[in-house]
């Protein structure tokens, strides 16, 4: 191993939130899907491309002084369903979470056809079916119509 190899890219953060093992490439999308848009009060940490055992290469995102709520977890596993999220707590990791993708995603996404019932005036919220994980597509619960990753993206 070389010595850069060895020295430490980001600094520990004191409080807030890792989210390691994420696809090479993806932590843009994880920021969009968080609203992070780097006008927040928050340091932001992004560390992409780095070399990972078990992805071949990764990238990292650590936001400081935030803890991520239930509905941001759903959303980070939409894009990024192979990474760890740690909660830090004074320098330590308290608590490690795995996204995990449910079988039916409710009210996250919206449905990419018009017509759909879920986009209209009704009280029907949107559901899709989750179809596969890697590569991401979901399906309409109402219309049938698919969802893809890049998709999902640009509704953030």
């Amino acid at each position: 191993m070389m010595a850069e190899e060895k020295e430490l890219r980001v600094q520990k953060i004191k409080e807030g939130t890792v989210i390691d093992h994420i696809s090479a490439g993806g932590s843009l999308s994880v920021l969009k899907i968080l609203g992070i848009m780097g006008r927040e009060d928050n340091i932001v940490s992004i560390v992409m491309n780095v070399s990972s055992h078990s992805l071949g290469r990764k990238d990292i995102v650590k936001v400081e002084g935030r803890e991520l709520n239930p509905e941001e977890l759903d959303k980070i596993a939409l894009v990024a369903p192979r990474s760890t999220i740690n909660i830090v707590r004074n320098y330590v990791v308290v608590e490690k979470q795995k996204p995990r993708l449910p079988k039916m995603i409710k009210g996250i996404v919206k449905c990419a056809n018009v017509t759909c019932i879920s986009n209209s005036n009704e009280p029907a919220d949107s559901m899709f079916y989750v179809e596969n994980d890697d590569p991401l597509r979901l399906r309409c619960y109402y219309c049938s119509r698919y969802l893809e990753k890049d998709d999902i993206i640009r509704q953030f």
